[in-house]
């Protein structure tokens, strides 16, 4: 009997495999390189080498590939954009922020591209198996990643409480993947969609839709959606400011690349979960921004506002339509930029060990580093959706798709949220601009210059922030080739 072996398209693959490249070489470099930052400025090459495939793939015929369990499609595509955006400027922050804490590794950066590749994997994903293999190669790496502050207990406790609740989330998606198989006989999201269509009874089964709660379960804990955020803010406080800016971005945008195309292909004609991440969004958003409003350390209210902006994203996941996807990807990349420039300057502020995080050493900032806080003050602005920043147009785009299909009502709850997240992000603007500090409240010695890597990371994300705010156009054609189904 002929063995017949498959014809296997590796062009979707292509993104991901030079991302593993280069982490492998940087494995490789490591034992030979002495000055360790050599190894992040490899790592920067390998991710820009990565941007020209995911744009040539983009113009090319979208054909599933590995027995259909890949697909290259422009969604696909966009994802990689966004990661790969995510894992360049958190590189840069590194670079910076672990030479002056002396914790320069080689390890770091390829577990950040590690981790990376996981994203993209589970963007291209169309069978569960992918999703879930994708989401443990970016687990597994952002575990390590977050206690990698070998010297801070706080960072041990990042790492150790991230490990064992995401053992727990993963367990819920693995057993949400077991009984959907044993209700519609495949893991692919082609196939599983195709099952709910051929009888309408299947709809209203009840192992498949407890294996769909058990996934939701497993997909909110990596968005960091209530009541499943828990873990967020002691993880983000404790990690590396390096590491919390890359995982606020990248966890959160892999769980929505694997969760839209899961409920939009495989379950788009069960209206039942329309309902729930309805009811998850409301309470995603409001819990975050109560809970933002009473921090009084910028680092932990950024971990609170990072649950309130997954609230917002899940608008746009409620009328599972094109201009939703669209509304998604627009938010996500314009999250990356602003998110992970407010990230880079509390890194700064902290690696010189005069200020550190708390609101109150934020008072007078404006008249000791001009520059930092007049991007402090873009990035503040943004996440707030105040135009003319980028920030406005995300929350436009998801809002809009809400009214769109239907859900007029979740787009005025979430503005009335925007509004309460006012108070506290325009709270650091008042600190350093409004106040003058005192002796007892701000060390007043001057802060070292910045180093080049992050100035560049802070002036980029800054000008995109603006820049993109002011004429958005690009990224809207951008996210439009992403949409699909």
């Amino acid at each position: 009997m002929p063995i017949i072996i498959p014809t296997l398209n590796f062009a979707p693959l292509i993104p991901i495999l030079v991302i593993m490249m280069t982490a492998l070489v940087v494995i490789i470099l490591d034992m030979f390189v002495e000055d360790k930052a050599v190894l992040g400025y490899v790592s920067l090459v390998g991710l820009i080498a990565t941007i020209l495939p995911c744009l040539v793939l983009l113009n090319q015929t979208i054909v599933p590939t590995f027995q259909t369990m890949l697909i290259g499609d422009g969604y696909a595509l966009v994802l990689d954009l966004i990661f790969i955006v995510t894992a360049t400027l958190s590189v840069l922050v590194a670079l910076s922020y672990l030479e002056s804490r002396q914790m320069q590794s080689g390890e770091y950066y390829a577990l950040l591209l590690f981790a990376t590749s996981g994203m993209m994997l589970m963007g291209a994903a169309t069978d569960l198996i992918i999703v879930f293999l994708g989401l443990e190669i970016m687990s597994i790496s952002l575990y390590i990643m977050a206690a990698f502050n070998r010297r801070q207990l706080s960072s041990g406790e990042a790492g150790l409480k991230y490990f064992v609740l995401g053992a727990f989330a993963s367990a819920f998606l693995l057993y949400g993947v077991a009984l959907i198989y044993g209700a519609t006989g495949s893991t692919n999201l082609q196939a599983i969609g195709t099952w709910f269509k051929s009888n309408p009874s299947n709809q209203h089964d009840s192992m498949a839709l407890v294996g769909l709660s058990l996934l939701l379960i497993g997909f909110a804990f990596k968005i960091a959606a209530v009541p499943f955020q828990w873990w967020t803010p002691d993880v983000y406080h404790g990690a590396p400011t390096s590491v919390t800016a890359f995982m606020s971005v990248g966890a959160k945008a892999a769980g929505f690349a694997a969760l839209v195309r899961l409920l939009i292909i495989s379950f788009g004609t069960v209206s039942d979960w329309r309902l729930v991440i309805a009811f998850l969004a409301v309470i995603t958003m409001t819990g975050g921004n109560l809970v933002a409003l009473a921090q009084k350390d910028v680092k932990r209210m950024l971990a609170y506002s990072s649950i309130a902006h997954a609230g917002y994203i899940l608008v746009g996941v409620v009328p599972g339509t094109p201009e939703g996807v669209k509304g998604i990807l627009f938010y996500l990349m314009s999250y990356a930029f602003m998110n992970i420039g407010a990230f880079a300057v509390i890194a700064t502020l902290e690696q010189r060990d005069q200020i550190g995080s708390a609101i109150g050493d934020y008072v007078g900032l404006s008249a000791r580093k001009p520059f930092l806080a007049l991007m402090m003050l873009f990035f503040m602005f943004s996440l707030t959706g105040i135009p003319p920043f980028i920030g406005f147009w995300g929350k436009w785009y998801v809002f809009w798709a809400a009214v769109k299909g239907g859900a007029s009502w979740l787009a005025v709850i979430g503005m009335i949220n925007s509004v309460i997240s006012a108070f506290y992000y325009l709270g650091v603007v008042v600190q350093m601009y409004m106040r003058s500090p005192t002796s007892n409240e701000v060390n007043q010695t001057e802060l070292a210059p910045l180093s080049v890597p992050i100035a560049i990371t802070i002036a980029i994300a800054g000008l995109v922030t603006l820049l993109l705010g002011l004429w958005p156009t690009p990224l809207v054609n951008l996210t439009a080739l992403g949409i699909f189904g």
